[in-house]
């Protein structure tokens, strides 16, 4: 292991907005971000990057005040199947890319807010795995031990901001392509409910599932993001209108409450004992700020996030089964090999799997009346690069053993750290809330870091 625990601190919000207030420049941060990217070298982050000219022009724009501009100054990146103008998007797939013509809403919202983009970043190919080592460009670096994943899809996204290269980033979520590799970085990734934010201008992967996902340091830093680009968008078909006073912010609480975990004899760890040993301590740190913990057969959401590696995948040869089918030598052989499967899929299967869904939506409604928030782990256990090239099926459904059902059963979600291993790897684990449920578990997400004093 690498023993890198450190947080990229320059670069959190705070922390830069109290630079800025001193009178740094934000072309003169820009300019730090941009020489710390080109000192950072082959670390395969990066699909593309706008121009160094183009990024401080867009500093030196920037009014000389903060006010109005919520994000102001503050570099960011985007994965690489979310659409920005003026730079290719390829979804990980070369032979793919296109020139969009507009920029995705949700990039628009923060452009205004007066955040600075630095480029479009590395990706599990069409978003479809949550290893991260499944991309033409090569596997992002982890910062905290090379040797080990960096989780996916959205790798590029969260090992940018671990690697203290952006202030936050883009990233998107159909199955725990967001929070997996918010834990294989220590950081915070928060999944908004489904269709709380507009999903224009992405490449789908399951297009009735997708989210997207934000990469911070901070919880209130992607609460603060969030806020930013939800709304309803008349011109996404699963955009969702949100309750009255709906808001990822909510103050915390300091009244008790019940979270549901997965029975003992439902928990997974895949023969890592100081993953289990982490989820024990994260229980009883829950239970310290007040919580108590309630047990519940976790079998019904395996069964449902099951479904997502085999049914589901039938949603992206809809959306993507034309191109990666005239173009096989293109696709890497993990992703292939389940596409082809998708393809086989018939209409009684999905009819079948969504009465499924159904039935098991039901029975979370029951639970959401007696719990506030339901905590798993982020993921089961550590994984080395190593292991997910030899065994790529069985390692990727591992990682969404606790994750791969949320989107399914339209929960929100924030995945945020949980302290270090005995070898300085990071862990993590997920708050889960029934759908518009997103500012009062951000809330707990929050206190529970801070109360373990790692970050919040």
């Amino acid at each position: 292991m690498s023993g890198n625990s450190s947080k990229p601190e320059a670069l959190e919000f705070l922390s830069l907005r109290n630079a800025y207030d001193q009178g740094k420049t934000p072309v003169e941060a820009l300019t730090d971000v941009i020489d710390r990217i080109e000192r950072s070298g082959a670390d395969r982050v990066w699909i593309s990057r706008r121009d160094r000219d183009r990024i401080l022009a867009d500093a030196e724009a920037l009014p000389k005040s903060r006010d109005g501009l919520p994000l102001y100054g503050l570099p960011f990146a985007v994965k690489d199947n979310i659409d920005v103008k003026g730079l290719p998007t390829t979804a990980a797939c070369p032979e793919f890319a296109y020139s969009p013509a507009t920029t995705a809403p949700m990039v628009e919202k923060l452009l205004k807010a007066g955040a600075i983009l630095i480029g479009k970043t590395n990706m599990d190919q069409f978003a479809t795995g949550l290893v991260g080592v499944r991309s033409p460009y090569g596997i992002p670096r982890n910062p905290f031990d090379p040797a080990m994943i960096p989780g996916g899809s959205s790798s590029g996204s969260a090992v940018a901001v671990s690697s203290g290269l952006v202030s936050f980033a883009l990233g998107t979520d159909t199955g725990g392509s967001g929070r997996v590799p918010a834990a294989y970085n220590n950081l915070v990734g928060l999944k908004p409910t489904r269709g709380a934010v507009s999903m224009g201008g992405v490449v789908p992967a399951c297009r009735s599932l997708d989210c997207p996902a934000i990469f911070t340091s901070q919880v209130k830093d992607a609460v603060e993001v969030a806020d930013i680009i939800k709304g309803h968008d008349a011109l996404d078909p699963y955009s969702r209108h949100a309750p009255a006073g709906f808001g990822f912010s909510a103050p915390p609480s300091s009244a008790p409450f019940k979270f549901a975990v997965p029975a003992i004899q439902n928990r997974r760890f895949f023969g890592d004992s100081d993953a289990e040993a982490g989820f024990d301590a994260a229980i009883c740190r829950m239970t310290r700020l007040g919580g108590q913990a309630v047990e519940i057969d976790f079998e019904p959401l395996v069964s449902v996030g099951k479904l997502f590696y085999d049914v589901w995948l039938a949603e992206r040869v809809a959306d993507l089964g034309e191109f990666i089918f005239a173009n096989e030598e293109c696709v890497n052989q993990p992703n292939r090999a389940l596409l082809e499967k998708a393809a086989a899929v018939d209409g009684a299967r999905v009819f079948k799997a969504l009465h499924h869904v159904a039935a098991a939506e039901h029975q979370l409604a029951e639970l959401w009346e007696r719990v506030d928030f339901l905590l798993v782990p982020t993921v089961g256990a550590a994984l080395s690069i190593d292991q997910a090239l030899t065994e790529p099926a069985e390692r990727n459904a591992q990682m969404g053993y606790y994750a791969s059902f949320a989107n399914m059963l339209d929960m929100a979600a924030v995945a945020v750290p949980n302290g270090f291993s005995a070898k300085g790897f990071p862990r993590g684990v997920t708050l889960l809330g029934p759908a518009w449920s997103d500012g009062s578990i951000a809330a707990r997400g929050a206190s529970f870091v801070a109360f373990g004093g790692e970050i919040g």
